[in-house]
């Protein structure tokens, strides 16, 4: 049985969540092992759509038990405003479990986040302001409060004590703002205490003897490659580790239990927040691609920038992520367009290049060298078989596939969990 590993091969927002969705009735665990509640999957199940942020998508699975690692930071108003969210419409989230050893998000770093990026001003980086970033330097450079320190009190309030005597001393002196007190944070963190003792686990115990009994389990990455803060668009990027490499140090499981590394991909290519974007389009054609596509960002309500499908990208996430898979989405989204353009290269200042440039400032001025494919105009929002597609419509997918490096194995048609094309098995 499998460990499969999900991640998004562009800069996110590729349709995550469904990919695993699509898995959760085959698998018995779902684990979310980076990033926090600064990035959002939208499942659609029947006429229902849900907005997830911090919990993983396996938590609208029945019999699927859904795991917070410990490579996630948790901010834990948002972990039960999701939960209350969810079983007010009827979800059990009653299997979820969360590490003991995740990484909690205080107040006091989501402040910082918002000053800190207004003092940027015109070098911002983007940030949603939910403290991620924060949170995960303070892990770095242990100052960092886990969730197992909510039952020790005594403990607790020394790490939050350790970490103000810095941090007040910047939101004071620096950016004009109040003192946080050590117990107004303590006291906010025990109010959750009780409720989330149920939850908490040594996850990486349960998931190792989960795959020695012959479990099937899916490791989910939050944001994507691009974002990712050794392999992506650097310093346009998230504060952990979205790639592949990411699901073990994240979930505490080795790299030689992984089987299978799927890669989520639009047929077109999106981004949120600042940073370089080579095929970006500021026309109608990226108007287009926005509206159609409904490209607003789940968790900030955002308009996403948008552009054309980047095999290069494709290309470096299929060798940075060790992809075995490919799953392509939102293929609906391009019906109508007379041609699809796809960008097979860049040049940079007269010089061409197939791969990644190897520095961030080439990648800065790269312009996009396209092959224009045709295009069709047949509905295929119901279309459930890759042979039913129409012919230019294959051919759009083939093109991709050999462009990519990687196997297409599944299609996404539309926005419903049913919406798909399987070409070949995910977890066989």
């Amino acid at each position: 049985m499998p460990a499969v590993v999900v991640i998004g091969a562009q800069w996110g927002d590729e349709g995550k969540g469904k990919a695993t969705d699509q898995l959760g009735s085959r698998v018995d665990y779902v684990v979310k092992f980076n990033g926090g509640n600064n990035a959002g999957h939208t499942v659609v199940v029947g006429d229902e759509k849900y907005a997830l942020h911090l919990l993983p998508s396996g938590i609208l699975s029945p019999g699927c038990t859904p795991v917070i690692g410990n490579g996630v930071v948790v901010d834990l108003e948002v972990l039960f405003q999701e939960v209350d969210d969810l079983e007010a419409r009827g979800v059990d989230t009653s299997k979820l479990l969360v590490s003991a050893n995740a990484h909690l998000i205080p107040p006091y770093n989501r402040t910082l986040d918002k000053v800190t990026e207004r003092f940027l001003g015109k070098r911002q980086i983007g940030t949603t302001g939910r403290g991620i970033g924060p949170t995960y330097a303070d892990k770095m450079s242990r100052v960092g409060i886990r969730v197992q320190d909510l039952f020790d009190e005594s403990i607790l309030r020394q790490k939050i004590e350790g970490a103000l005597s810095l941090k007040n001393q910047l939101l004071v002196k620096v950016y004009n703002r109040r003192a946080v007190e050590v117990d107004e944070v303590a006291d906010h963190l025990l109010g959750f205490a009780e409720r989330v003792r149920p939850m908490v686990a040594d996850s990486s115990l349960v998931l190792n003897e989960a795959l020695d009994a012959g479990k099937n389990v899916v490791f989910e990455a939050g944001q994507a490659t691009m974002l990712d803060v050794d392999h992506g668009t650097y310093p346009f990027v998230t504060s952990s580790s979205a790639t592949a490499a990411g699901a073990c140090t994240g979930s505490g499981i080795g790299p030689t239990r992984i089987d299978r590394v799927v890669g989520v991909i639009k047929a077109y290519t999106t981004r949120v927040g600042e940073g370089p974007f080579p095929t970006e389009l500021h026309d109608d054609k990226g108007e287009f691609l926005r509206k159609t596509g409904g490209e607003f960002g789940v968790t900030t309500g955002r308009a996403r920038r948008t552009g054309w499908y980047d095999a290069v990208v494709a290309r470096y996430s299929s060798r940075i992520n060790g992809l075995t898979d490919l799953v392509l989405t939102k293929l609906d989204v391009l019906t109508g367009l007379e041609t699809v353009p796809v960008c097979v290269g860049y040049d940079v200042g007269g010089v061409r290049y197939d791969e990644m440039p190897p520095d961030q400032s080439a990648f800065h001025h790269a312009t996009p060298i396209y092959e224009e494919l045709p295009g069709w105009w047949e509905d295929i929002s119901g279309v459930r078989r890759f042979e039913d597609l129409p012919p230019t419509c294959q051919d759009y997918v083939l093109a991709l596939e050999e462009m990519s490096g990687t196997r297409i194995s599944a299609i996404g048609v539309g926005p419903d969990r049913e919406a798909t094309i399987s070409r070949h098995d995910l977890l066989g």
